[in-house]
Protein backbone atom coordinates (compact mmCIF):
# COMPACT_ATOMS: atom_id res chain seq x y z
CA UNK A 1 0.00 0.00 0.00
CA UNK A 2 1.68 3.48 -1.03
CA UNK A 3 2.10 6.04 1.71
CA UNK A 4 0.30 8.95 2.05
CA UNK A 5 1.96 12.47 2.54
CA UNK A 6 0.78 14.57 5.72
CA UNK A 7 -1.20 17.21 5.03
CA UNK A 8 0.95 20.26 4.45
CA UNK A 9 -0.34 23.33 5.67
CA UNK A 10 0.32 27.22 5.13
CA UNK A 11 2.07 29.40 2.08
CA UNK A 12 5.05 28.51 3.42
CA UNK A 13 7.90 26.60 0.49
CA UNK A 14 10.45 24.28 1.11
CA UNK A 15 13.93 24.75 -0.47
CA UNK A 16 13.12 22.46 -3.15
CA UNK A 17 9.35 23.82 -3.59
CA UNK A 18 11.26 27.40 -4.40
CA UNK A 19 13.84 25.78 -6.87
CA UNK A 20 10.92 24.45 -8.78
CA UNK A 21 8.29 27.34 -9.12
CA UNK A 22 10.78 29.38 -9.88
CA UNK A 23 12.75 27.27 -12.63
CA UNK A 24 9.37 26.87 -13.55
CA UNK A 25 8.43 30.59 -13.92
CA UNK A 26 11.71 30.98 -15.79
CA UNK A 27 11.38 28.68 -18.29
CA UNK A 28 7.99 29.31 -19.40
CA UNK A 29 8.85 33.38 -19.42
CA UNK A 30 11.82 32.57 -21.50
CA UNK A 31 9.34 30.74 -24.17
CA UNK A 32 7.38 33.44 -24.22
CA UNK A 33 10.50 35.25 -25.78
CA UNK A 34 10.58 32.94 -28.00
CA UNK A 35 7.62 32.79 -29.81
CA UNK A 36 8.38 36.88 -30.31
CA UNK A 37 5.45 39.50 -31.08
CA UNK A 38 1.65 39.22 -30.69
CA UNK A 39 0.48 39.62 -33.92
CA UNK A 40 -3.50 38.65 -32.89
CA UNK A 41 -6.42 40.47 -34.60
CA UNK A 42 -7.27 42.09 -31.20
CA UNK A 43 -3.73 43.39 -30.17
CA UNK A 44 -3.56 44.88 -33.33
CA UNK A 45 -6.88 46.05 -33.02
CA UNK A 46 -7.07 47.78 -29.69
CA UNK A 47 -4.32 46.49 -26.62
CA UNK A 48 -1.89 49.02 -28.41
CA UNK A 49 -4.00 51.72 -29.29
CA UNK A 50 -6.61 52.36 -25.60
CA UNK A 51 -3.59 52.87 -23.82
CA UNK A 52 -1.62 55.40 -26.15
CA UNK A 53 -5.27 56.94 -26.23
CA UNK A 54 -5.66 57.29 -22.43
CA UNK A 55 -2.08 58.28 -21.95
CA UNK A 56 -1.83 60.92 -24.80
CA UNK A 57 -5.98 62.52 -24.60
CA UNK A 58 -7.11 60.79 -27.61
CA UNK A 59 -10.13 60.30 -26.32
CA UNK A 60 -11.80 64.01 -27.39
CA UNK A 61 -9.84 63.51 -30.63
CA UNK A 62 -10.09 59.75 -32.11
CA UNK A 63 -13.71 58.31 -32.88
CA UNK A 64 -13.73 54.29 -33.22
CA UNK A 65 -10.10 53.77 -34.30
CA UNK A 66 -10.25 50.56 -32.82
CA UNK A 67 -13.97 49.30 -33.30
CA UNK A 68 -16.15 48.71 -30.03
CA UNK A 69 -12.33 48.32 -28.51
CA UNK A 70 -11.85 51.83 -28.47
CA UNK A 71 -14.08 52.18 -25.65
CA UNK A 72 -12.58 49.52 -23.47
CA UNK A 73 -11.02 49.65 -19.97
CA UNK A 74 -7.07 50.47 -21.04
CA UNK A 75 -5.59 50.45 -17.54
CA UNK A 76 -5.12 46.83 -17.71
CA UNK A 77 -2.64 47.34 -20.82
CA UNK A 78 -1.24 50.66 -19.69
CA UNK A 79 1.89 48.52 -18.14
CA UNK A 80 2.85 46.71 -21.10
CA UNK A 81 2.83 49.88 -23.12
CA UNK A 82 4.95 51.66 -21.42
CA UNK A 83 7.35 48.49 -21.02
CA UNK A 84 7.12 48.27 -24.64
CA UNK A 85 7.84 51.80 -25.91
CA UNK A 86 10.81 52.56 -22.69
CA UNK A 87 12.33 49.24 -23.10
CA UNK A 88 13.64 46.92 -25.58
CA UNK A 89 10.94 44.11 -26.65
CA UNK A 90 12.11 41.07 -25.46
CA UNK A 91 12.34 42.65 -22.13
CA UNK A 92 8.64 43.46 -22.77
CA UNK A 93 7.85 39.95 -23.51
CA UNK A 94 10.08 38.41 -20.98
CA UNK A 95 8.11 40.63 -18.29
CA UNK A 96 4.79 39.69 -19.68
CA UNK A 97 5.55 36.23 -19.82
CA UNK A 98 6.73 36.29 -16.09
CA UNK A 99 3.18 36.88 -15.18
CA UNK A 100 1.61 34.38 -17.69
CA UNK A 101 3.99 31.72 -15.91
CA UNK A 102 3.26 32.90 -12.44
CA UNK A 103 0.04 30.72 -12.63
CA UNK A 104 1.96 27.66 -11.49
CA UNK A 105 2.25 28.69 -8.19
CA UNK A 106 -1.32 29.37 -6.71
CA UNK A 107 -2.06 26.04 -8.96
CA UNK A 108 1.13 24.20 -7.32
CA UNK A 109 -0.48 25.60 -3.72
CA UNK A 110 -3.66 24.14 -4.43
CA UNK A 111 -2.63 20.58 -5.61
CA UNK A 112 -0.41 20.69 -2.86
CA UNK A 113 -3.14 21.07 -0.03
CA UNK A 114 -6.06 19.70 -1.81
CA UNK A 115 -4.88 15.90 -2.66
CA UNK A 116 -3.35 13.60 -0.42
CA UNK A 117 -1.57 11.48 -2.70
CA UNK A 118 1.99 9.53 -2.19
CA UNK A 119 4.85 11.86 -2.60
CA UNK A 120 2.35 15.00 -2.37
CA UNK A 121 4.57 17.60 -3.21
CA UNK A 122 6.31 15.85 -6.46
CA UNK A 123 2.45 15.39 -7.58
CA UNK A 124 1.66 18.31 -6.67
CA UNK A 125 4.59 19.78 -9.06
CA UNK A 126 3.61 17.66 -11.57
CA UNK A 127 0.27 18.31 -12.10
CA UNK A 128 0.97 22.33 -11.33
CA UNK A 129 3.11 22.13 -14.47
CA UNK A 130 0.96 19.94 -16.59
CA UNK A 131 -1.75 22.71 -16.04
CA UNK A 132 0.10 24.98 -18.39
CA UNK A 133 -0.23 22.75 -21.07
CA UNK A 134 -3.27 22.60 -22.43
CA UNK A 135 -4.34 23.76 -25.58
CA UNK A 136 -5.84 27.16 -24.48
CA UNK A 137 -2.99 28.51 -22.34
CA UNK A 138 -0.49 27.25 -24.81
CA UNK A 139 -2.11 29.22 -27.50
CA UNK A 140 -1.98 32.36 -25.34
CA UNK A 141 1.35 32.61 -24.15
CA UNK A 142 2.54 36.04 -25.33
CA UNK A 143 -0.68 36.94 -26.58
CA UNK A 144 -2.38 40.57 -25.30
CA UNK A 145 -5.92 38.44 -24.27
CA UNK A 146 -4.76 38.59 -20.87
CA UNK A 147 -6.92 35.55 -19.58
CA UNK A 148 -3.83 34.31 -18.57
CA UNK A 149 -2.71 37.32 -16.77
CA UNK A 150 -6.19 37.67 -15.08
CA UNK A 151 -6.17 33.74 -14.12
CA UNK A 152 -3.29 34.22 -12.02
CA UNK A 153 -5.01 36.89 -9.10
CA UNK A 154 -7.98 35.08 -9.77
CA UNK A 155 -6.29 31.28 -9.01
CA UNK A 156 -4.19 33.43 -6.27
CA UNK A 157 -7.38 33.91 -4.62
CA UNK A 158 -8.89 30.69 -4.62
CA UNK A 159 -5.25 29.80 -3.59
CA UNK A 160 -6.02 31.68 -0.46
CA UNK A 161 -9.57 30.10 0.62
CA UNK A 162 -8.00 26.81 0.03
CA UNK A 163 -4.37 27.45 2.34
CA UNK A 164 -6.48 29.10 4.81
CA UNK A 165 -9.52 26.72 4.85
CA UNK A 166 -9.03 25.77 8.23
CA UNK A 167 -8.27 29.49 9.75
CA UNK A 168 -11.08 30.66 7.88
CA UNK A 169 -13.58 27.84 8.71
CA UNK A 170 -12.65 28.70 13.13
CA UNK A 171 -10.03 31.12 13.52
CA UNK A 172 -10.05 35.07 15.35
CA UNK A 173 -12.38 37.06 12.98
CA UNK A 174 -10.28 39.97 12.39
CA UNK A 175 -7.89 37.57 10.76
CA UNK A 176 -11.03 35.26 8.91
CA UNK A 177 -12.10 39.21 7.39
CA UNK A 178 -8.64 40.39 6.30
CA UNK A 179 -7.52 37.28 4.40
CA UNK A 180 -11.16 37.08 2.99
CA UNK A 181 -10.92 41.08 1.81
CA UNK A 182 -7.57 40.58 0.32
CA UNK A 183 -8.81 37.44 -1.87
CA UNK A 184 -12.14 39.50 -2.95
CA UNK A 185 -10.31 42.30 -3.67
CA UNK A 186 -7.81 40.20 -6.42
CA UNK A 187 -11.15 38.93 -7.62
CA UNK A 188 -12.80 42.56 -7.62
CA UNK A 189 -9.63 43.74 -9.12
CA UNK A 190 -9.70 41.47 -12.03
CA UNK A 191 -13.63 41.72 -12.45
CA UNK A 192 -13.01 45.19 -12.59
CA UNK A 193 -10.07 45.58 -15.34
CA UNK A 194 -11.51 42.38 -17.69
CA UNK A 195 -15.52 42.54 -17.30
CA UNK A 196 -15.81 38.99 -18.86
CA UNK A 197 -14.01 37.45 -15.72
CA UNK A 198 -17.01 38.35 -13.40
CA UNK A 199 -17.60 34.83 -13.02
CA UNK A 200 -15.03 34.22 -11.34
CA UNK A 201 -15.87 36.82 -8.51
CA UNK A 202 -19.20 35.26 -8.20
CA UNK A 203 -17.90 31.93 -7.83
CA UNK A 204 -15.46 33.06 -5.25
CA UNK A 205 -18.30 34.31 -3.44
CA UNK A 206 -19.69 30.65 -3.84
CA UNK A 207 -16.70 29.02 -2.15
CA UNK A 208 -16.50 31.21 0.79
CA UNK A 209 -19.61 29.73 1.89
CA UNK A 210 -18.27 26.33 0.95
CA UNK A 211 -15.68 26.28 3.72
CA UNK A 212 -17.95 25.49 6.72
CA UNK A 213 -17.86 26.89 10.10
CA UNK A 214 -19.97 28.53 12.08
CA UNK A 215 -22.59 31.01 11.48
CA UNK A 216 -20.45 33.98 12.51
CA UNK A 217 -17.34 32.82 10.39
CA UNK A 218 -19.36 32.33 7.23
CA UNK A 219 -21.33 35.83 7.79
CA UNK A 220 -17.57 37.55 8.55
CA UNK A 221 -16.07 35.83 5.57
CA UNK A 222 -18.72 37.05 3.13
CA UNK A 223 -18.27 40.11 4.86
CA UNK A 224 -14.74 40.52 3.90
CA UNK A 225 -14.86 38.97 0.68
CA UNK A 226 -17.70 41.42 -0.35
CA UNK A 227 -16.00 44.41 1.06
CA UNK A 228 -12.65 43.27 -1.00
CA UNK A 229 -14.37 43.06 -3.82
CA UNK A 230 -16.01 46.53 -4.24
CA UNK A 231 -12.43 47.92 -3.30
CA UNK A 232 -10.93 46.00 -5.74
CA UNK A 233 -13.37 46.39 -8.55
CA UNK A 234 -13.74 50.25 -7.45
CA UNK A 235 -9.96 51.00 -8.04
CA UNK A 236 -10.33 48.30 -11.60
CA UNK A 237 -13.32 49.85 -13.86
CA UNK A 238 -14.59 52.87 -11.11
CA UNK A 239 -12.91 56.03 -12.86
CA UNK A 240 -12.75 54.40 -16.26
CA UNK A 241 -17.03 53.34 -15.99
CA UNK A 242 -17.09 57.24 -14.88
CA UNK A 243 -15.02 58.70 -17.43
CA UNK A 244 -17.52 56.79 -20.24
CA UNK A 245 -20.70 57.61 -18.30
CA UNK A 246 -19.67 61.17 -18.53
CA UNK A 247 -18.25 60.72 -22.33
CA UNK A 248 -21.03 58.74 -23.82
CA UNK A 249 -24.17 58.53 -21.05
CA UNK A 250 -23.66 54.46 -21.01
CA UNK A 251 -20.51 53.32 -18.23
CA UNK A 252 -20.20 50.34 -20.28
CA UNK A 253 -20.26 51.89 -23.43
CA UNK A 254 -21.56 50.26 -25.70
CA UNK A 255 -22.51 47.10 -24.43
CA UNK A 256 -26.16 46.81 -22.41
CA UNK A 257 -26.71 49.75 -24.43
CA UNK A 258 -30.67 48.45 -24.70
CA UNK A 259 -30.78 49.45 -20.80
CA UNK A 260 -28.63 52.27 -20.75
CA UNK A 261 -29.78 53.91 -23.53
CA UNK A 262 -26.52 56.33 -24.87
CA UNK A 263 -27.54 58.44 -27.71
CA UNK A 264 -24.43 57.78 -29.49
CA UNK A 265 -25.20 54.14 -30.70
CA UNK A 266 -28.38 51.69 -31.17
CA UNK A 267 -30.32 50.32 -28.47
CA UNK A 268 -28.36 47.30 -28.80
CA UNK A 269 -26.43 44.82 -26.41
CA UNK A 270 -22.94 44.80 -28.74
CA UNK A 271 -21.91 41.56 -26.87
CA UNK A 272 -20.54 38.47 -28.53
CA UNK A 273 -23.87 36.20 -28.66
CA UNK A 274 -22.93 33.71 -31.03
CA UNK A 275 -21.37 30.95 -28.80
CA UNK A 276 -24.09 30.70 -26.17
CA UNK A 277 -25.66 27.64 -26.10
CA UNK A 278 -29.70 26.98 -26.52
CA UNK A 279 -31.60 24.27 -25.44
CA UNK A 280 -30.94 22.15 -22.41
CA UNK A 281 -29.04 19.02 -24.73
CA UNK A 282 -26.18 21.89 -26.19
CA UNK A 283 -26.31 23.73 -22.33
CA UNK A 284 -25.83 20.29 -20.40
CA UNK A 285 -23.47 18.66 -23.30
CA UNK A 286 -21.34 22.02 -24.02
CA UNK A 287 -17.99 21.08 -22.72
CA UNK A 288 -18.17 18.02 -24.74
CA UNK A 289 -19.09 19.80 -27.85
CA UNK A 290 -16.45 21.95 -27.54
CA UNK A 291 -14.04 19.44 -26.95
CA UNK A 292 -15.00 17.53 -29.91
CA UNK A 293 -14.97 20.71 -32.30
CA UNK A 294 -13.62 23.98 -30.90
CA UNK A 295 -15.39 26.43 -33.54
CA UNK A 296 -18.87 25.65 -30.79
CA UNK A 297 -16.99 27.98 -28.34
CA UNK A 298 -14.25 30.17 -30.06
CA UNK A 299 -12.65 31.38 -32.43
CA UNK A 300 -8.74 29.96 -32.20
CA UNK A 301 -8.48 26.56 -33.63
CA UNK A 302 -7.17 24.47 -31.18
CA UNK A 303 -8.20 21.23 -29.36
CA UNK A 304 -8.29 20.41 -25.88
CA UNK A 305 -10.55 17.86 -23.81
CA UNK A 306 -9.65 18.74 -20.31
CA UNK A 307 -12.32 21.04 -19.39
CA UNK A 308 -14.99 18.31 -20.63
CA UNK A 309 -12.63 16.26 -18.63
CA UNK A 310 -13.25 17.55 -15.45
CA UNK A 311 -16.59 18.60 -16.28
CA UNK A 312 -17.46 14.58 -16.32
CA UNK A 313 -15.07 13.83 -13.46
CA UNK A 314 -16.64 16.70 -10.99
CA UNK A 315 -20.07 15.24 -12.04
CA UNK A 316 -19.29 11.71 -11.38
CA UNK A 317 -17.56 12.43 -7.89
CA UNK A 318 -20.37 14.62 -6.78
CA UNK A 319 -23.23 11.82 -7.62
CA UNK A 320 -20.47 9.06 -6.05
CA UNK A 321 -20.40 11.41 -2.84
CA UNK A 322 -24.02 11.94 -2.56
CA UNK A 323 -25.10 8.33 -2.87
CA UNK A 324 -22.88 7.02 0.02
CA UNK A 325 -20.21 5.72 -1.94
CA UNK A 326 -17.50 7.24 -0.53
CA UNK A 327 -13.78 6.52 0.09
CA UNK A 328 -12.80 5.28 3.16
CA UNK A 329 -9.74 6.57 2.01
CA UNK A 330 -10.30 9.87 0.15
CA UNK A 331 -6.61 11.13 -1.45
CA UNK A 332 -7.63 14.80 -1.01
CA UNK A 333 -8.83 17.07 1.97
CA UNK A 334 -12.44 16.86 1.48
CA UNK A 335 -12.90 21.18 2.51
CA UNK A 336 -10.34 21.87 -0.04
CA UNK A 337 -11.99 19.99 -2.74
CA UNK A 338 -15.50 21.60 -1.41
CA UNK A 339 -13.91 24.74 -2.31
CA UNK A 340 -12.55 24.35 -5.59
CA UNK A 341 -15.75 22.51 -6.71
CA UNK A 342 -18.43 24.94 -6.10
CA UNK A 343 -15.66 27.64 -7.43
CA UNK A 344 -15.69 25.71 -10.48
CA UNK A 345 -18.99 24.79 -10.94
CA UNK A 346 -20.43 28.62 -9.90
CA UNK A 347 -18.03 30.25 -12.07
CA UNK A 348 -18.87 27.98 -14.67
CA UNK A 349 -22.37 28.24 -14.77
CA UNK A 350 -22.48 32.14 -14.75
CA UNK A 351 -19.90 32.27 -17.55
CA UNK A 352 -22.64 29.47 -19.55
CA UNK A 353 -25.41 32.06 -19.38
CA UNK A 354 -23.51 35.12 -20.19
CA UNK A 355 -20.84 34.33 -22.36
CA UNK A 356 -20.07 30.74 -23.58
CA UNK A 357 -16.47 32.10 -25.08
CA UNK A 358 -13.55 28.89 -24.31
CA UNK A 359 -11.26 31.75 -24.19
CA UNK A 360 -12.78 33.22 -21.06
CA UNK A 361 -12.70 30.14 -18.65
CA UNK A 362 -8.85 30.25 -19.25
CA UNK A 363 -9.46 29.67 -15.14
CA UNK A 364 -11.06 26.13 -15.48
CA UNK A 365 -8.79 24.97 -18.25
CA UNK A 366 -6.11 25.09 -15.92
CA UNK A 367 -7.25 24.17 -13.41
CA UNK A 368 -9.04 20.89 -14.78
CA UNK A 369 -6.22 18.59 -14.13
CA UNK A 370 -6.14 19.26 -10.29
CA UNK A 371 -10.40 18.74 -10.26
CA UNK A 372 -9.95 15.53 -12.24
CA UNK A 373 -7.60 14.46 -9.79
CA UNK A 374 -9.58 15.41 -6.79
CA UNK A 375 -12.78 13.87 -8.47
CA UNK A 376 -11.13 10.62 -9.07
CA UNK A 377 -9.19 11.12 -5.47
CA UNK A 378 -12.52 10.75 -3.83
CA UNK A 379 -13.82 7.96 -5.74
CA UNK A 380 -14.43 4.52 -3.80
CA UNK A 381 -11.25 2.80 -5.69
CA UNK A 382 -8.08 0.99 -4.36
CA UNK A 383 -5.30 3.44 -4.26
CA UNK A 384 -3.45 2.18 -6.58
CA UNK A 385 -6.28 1.96 -8.64
CA UNK A 386 -7.58 5.47 -8.51
CA UNK A 387 -4.03 6.58 -8.60
CA UNK A 388 -3.06 4.78 -12.35
CA UNK A 389 -6.59 6.36 -14.02
CA UNK A 390 -5.35 9.71 -12.67
CA UNK A 391 -2.13 9.51 -14.87
CA UNK A 392 -4.03 7.35 -17.57
CA UNK A 393 -6.32 10.38 -17.66
CA UNK A 394 -3.85 12.75 -18.09
CA UNK A 395 -1.88 10.69 -20.40
CA UNK A 396 -5.12 10.96 -22.52
CA UNK A 397 -5.50 14.67 -22.33
CA UNK A 398 -2.18 15.07 -23.90
CA UNK A 399 -2.75 12.84 -26.16
CA UNK A 400 -5.85 15.14 -27.56
CA UNK A 401 -4.00 18.61 -27.19
CA UNK A 402 -3.24 20.94 -29.88
CA UNK A 403 -2.50 24.86 -29.69
CA UNK A 404 -3.67 27.74 -32.42
CA UNK A 405 -0.72 27.80 -34.81
CA UNK A 406 -0.80 32.51 -34.13
CA UNK A 407 1.40 34.30 -36.59
CA UNK A 408 3.74 36.03 -34.46
CA UNK A 409 6.08 38.92 -35.26
CA UNK A 410 10.03 38.62 -34.40
CA UNK A 411 11.88 40.73 -31.68
CA UNK A 412 12.99 44.17 -32.76
CA UNK A 413 12.63 47.87 -31.56
CA UNK A 414 10.79 49.33 -32.19
CA UNK A 415 8.20 47.50 -30.96
CA UNK A 416 5.64 48.96 -33.91
CA UNK A 417 6.92 50.29 -36.65
CA UNK A 418 4.92 51.74 -39.47
CA UNK A 419 6.18 53.11 -42.82
CA UNK A 420 3.01 55.21 -43.47
CA UNK A 421 3.88 58.72 -45.94
CA UNK A 422 4.94 61.78 -43.85
CA UNK A 423 2.23 64.48 -43.57
CA UNK A 424 2.90 67.37 -44.74
CA UNK A 425 0.56 69.70 -42.75
CA UNK A 426 0.07 67.46 -39.43
CA UNK A 427 -2.26 70.17 -37.87
CA UNK A 428 -4.64 70.37 -40.95
CA UNK A 429 -4.92 66.40 -41.70
CA UNK A 430 -7.79 64.48 -41.15
CA UNK A 431 -7.55 60.64 -41.46
CA UNK A 432 -10.70 58.52 -41.92
CA UNK A 433 -10.35 54.68 -41.46
CA UNK A 434 -13.13 52.04 -42.80
CA UNK A 435 -13.61 48.35 -42.84
CA UNK A 436 -13.50 45.50 -40.55
CA UNK A 437 -9.90 45.00 -40.32
CA UNK A 438 -7.68 45.97 -37.01
CA UNK A 439 -5.88 49.06 -37.41
CA UNK A 440 -5.74 50.65 -34.48
CA UNK A 441 -2.06 49.25 -33.75
CA UNK A 442 -1.49 51.91 -36.75
CA UNK A 443 -2.63 55.15 -35.29
CA UNK A 444 0.04 55.98 -32.57
CA UNK A 445 2.67 56.25 -35.10
CA UNK A 446 0.59 58.59 -36.90
CA UNK A 447 1.42 62.46 -35.75
CA UNK A 448 -0.23 63.49 -32.36
CA UNK A 449 -1.80 66.54 -34.26
CA UNK A 450 -3.88 64.03 -37.05
CA UNK A 451 -7.55 63.47 -35.63
CA UNK A 452 -8.56 59.96 -36.75
CA UNK A 453 -11.97 58.22 -37.30
CA UNK A 454 -13.31 55.02 -38.24
CA UNK A 455 -16.82 56.30 -40.23
CA UNK A 456 -16.99 52.21 -40.69
CA UNK A 457 -16.51 49.06 -39.32
CA UNK A 458 -18.20 46.54 -36.74
CA UNK A 459 -19.71 49.28 -34.93
CA UNK A 460 -21.33 51.66 -37.19
CA UNK A 461 -21.58 52.08 -41.07
CA UNK A 462 -22.04 55.26 -42.82
CA UNK A 463 -26.02 54.90 -43.15
CA UNK A 464 -27.06 53.72 -39.56
CA UNK A 465 -28.40 56.58 -38.17
CA UNK A 466 -26.57 56.55 -35.00
CA UNK A 467 -25.37 60.04 -33.25
CA UNK A 468 -21.80 58.52 -33.61
CA UNK A 469 -22.30 58.83 -37.23
CA UNK A 470 -23.78 62.08 -37.11
CA UNK A 471 -21.05 63.79 -35.23
CA UNK A 472 -17.92 62.12 -37.85
CA UNK A 473 -20.25 63.39 -40.90
CA UNK A 474 -20.40 66.71 -39.03
CA UNK A 475 -16.74 66.64 -38.81
CA UNK A 476 -15.64 65.46 -42.11
CA UNK A 477 -18.04 67.99 -43.66
CA UNK A 478 -16.69 71.06 -41.70
CA UNK A 479 -12.74 69.89 -42.06
CA UNK A 480 -11.04 72.51 -44.74
CA UNK A 481 -7.30 70.40 -44.87
CA UNK A 482 -6.30 67.28 -46.39
CA UNK A 483 -8.14 63.92 -45.90
CA UNK A 484 -6.62 60.58 -46.33
CA UNK A 485 -7.50 57.13 -45.60
CA UNK A 486 -6.27 54.07 -43.97
CA UNK A 487 -7.69 50.94 -44.59
CA UNK A 488 -6.51 47.29 -45.03
CA UNK A 489 -5.25 46.61 -49.19
CA UNK A 490 -7.88 43.79 -49.59
CA UNK A 491 -10.88 45.90 -47.89
CA UNK A 492 -10.46 48.67 -50.13
CA UNK A 493 -13.71 47.86 -51.93
CA UNK A 494 -16.00 48.66 -49.29
CA UNK A 495 -14.05 51.56 -47.98
CA UNK A 496 -14.92 53.33 -51.52
CA UNK A 497 -18.51 52.65 -50.48
CA UNK A 498 -18.36 54.10 -47.50
CA UNK A 499 -16.74 57.08 -48.53
CA UNK A 500 -19.48 57.77 -50.98
CA UNK A 501 -21.87 57.99 -48.37
CA UNK A 502 -19.52 60.70 -46.66
CA UNK A 503 -19.38 62.40 -50.58
CA UNK A 504 -15.90 61.49 -50.67
CA UNK A 505 -13.82 59.82 -53.44
CA UNK A 506 -10.53 57.96 -53.18
CA UNK A 507 -7.76 59.59 -55.34
CA UNK A 508 -6.55 56.03 -56.47
CA UNK A 509 -3.46 57.05 -58.62
CA UNK A 510 -1.83 58.83 -55.01
CA UNK A 511 -2.85 55.61 -53.21
CA UNK A 512 0.53 53.85 -51.66
CA UNK A 513 0.73 50.47 -49.72
CA UNK A 514 2.56 50.53 -46.73
CA UNK A 515 3.50 47.40 -44.32
CA UNK A 516 4.21 46.98 -40.69
CA UNK A 517 6.51 45.16 -38.97
CA UNK A 518 4.13 43.05 -37.81
CA UNK A 519 1.84 41.78 -40.25
CA UNK A 520 -0.66 42.48 -43.25
CA UNK A 521 -0.33 45.07 -45.67
CA UNK A 522 -2.03 48.50 -46.17
CA UNK A 523 -3.32 51.41 -48.39
CA UNK A 524 -2.95 55.23 -47.45
CA UNK A 525 -4.61 57.26 -50.35
CA UNK A 526 -5.82 60.85 -50.41
CA UNK A 527 -9.38 61.84 -50.49
CA UNK A 528 -11.07 64.18 -52.58
CA UNK A 529 -14.56 66.07 -52.81
CA UNK A 530 -16.10 65.54 -55.94
CA UNK A 531 -17.87 68.37 -57.84
CA UNK A 532 -21.72 67.91 -57.86
CA UNK A 533 -23.43 67.84 -61.22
Amino acid sequence: MPTLSPTPSGFRLTRQEGIFLGVSVLVWALYVVFLGKDTSWDFRNYHWYIPYALLNGRLEIDVLVAHQGSYYNPFLDVPFYLLATHTPSWLAIFVLGLFQAANIVPIYYLAREGLRLPQNRLAAAGIAFFSLTGGMTLSLFGTHYYDNVMSLFVMSGLAILVVKREELAAGPLRSVFLWCALGGFLLGGTAGLKLPDAPFAVGFGAALCALGGDRKHLWVRLAGGLAGGLIGFGMGAGPWMVKMAALTGNPLFPYFNQYFHSPLALASPYRDMRFLPHGWFKTWLYPILFAIDWRVADDLPHRDIRIAMSYVALISAALVWLLGKRSKRPLADLVAVRTVFVFAAVSYFCWIKLFAIHRYILTLEMLAPLIVALSVALMPFAVRIRLIVIAALFFFAMLFTRSAELDRAPLGDPYISVDVPAIAKPAETMVLMTGEAPLGFIAPSLPPAVPILRIDGWMVEPGDGTELTRQMKTKVSAHKGPLYLIADAYDMNRGEEALAQYGLAIDWPACRIFETNLIGTYQWCPLNRPARP
